[in-house]
């Protein structure tokens, strides 16, 4: 069970959901890097350090999966599909020896869960509070549906931005951007929304259980 927000606890737990979900890819850049040759009109050298990045990619998924579980008790929606789809996108990787398939894979990440939250929020429902669960305890349906609406336009633009990168770049540089951009987009796109949050109840348990123990003149 999580704790709730504000203990020193709930500080360690999002240090471990950022291991949890950015572990697994920097894993990968990580044992890619070390394989990949200098010369990178060595092809053969090329697609052997993909396969070990992949490898490592998948082992790092579900040693992630296991660990949440472990550790919350539970495994998000969203953690569970996309460790589906690295395993599956990934295995065909290692089987085709094609890194096609680990490229083309967040493109269908982001069309999913984009299409998702984009077609809930015009039906009127948050699907991003189920996929997040107690991740923004407090937070109103209003903010929910926002928050739904924003994140769904912001992975159809991540599709195709991960498709671009993907066209134009290769695959060492289509990596760097995987790091470099879509990981430093993320966070600043997600900070940003913090204003909103604020407004529509984010941690007003937290503010209201701290003025409830203040000590009154």
């Amino acid at each position: 069970m999580v704790e709730p927000a504000g203990t020193p606890a709930a500080k360690k737990s999002n240090w471990a959901n950022l291991l949890i979900d950015y572990g697994p890819i920097l894993l990968f850049f990580l044992v890619y890097r070390h394989f990949a040759p200098a010369d990178k009109t060595a092809s053969l050298q090329e697609v052997s350090a993909v396969i070990y990045g992949t490898v490592a990619f998948i082992a790092g998924a579900v040693v992630a999966l296991a660990y949440s579980l472990a550790k919350f008790r539970r495994v998000s929606p969203m953690l569970a599909l996309s460790t589906a789809l690295i395993v599956f996108f990934g295995g065909l990787t290692i089987l085709l020896h094609d890194q096609f398939y680990i490229q083309i894979k967040p493109t269908v990440i982001y069309l999913m869960f984009g299409l998702a939250l984009l077609g809930g929020w015009m039906k009127g429902k948050a699907l991003l509070k189920i996929l997040l669960e107690a991740a923004f305890e407090g937070l109103d349906d209003d903010g929910w549906m926002k928050l739904s609406r924003n994140w769904g336009w912001f992975f159809l633009f991540l599709a195709a931005l991960n498709e671009g990168f993907r066209f134009y770049l290769s695959f060492g540089g289509w990596l760097q951007a995987k790091l470099y951009v879509f990981l430093p987009a993320s966070f600043l796109f997600t900070f940003a929304h913090m204003p909103m949050l604020l407004r529509h109840g984010l941690a007003s348990e937290a503010r209201s259980e701290a003025a409830s123990e203040a000590p009154h003149e």
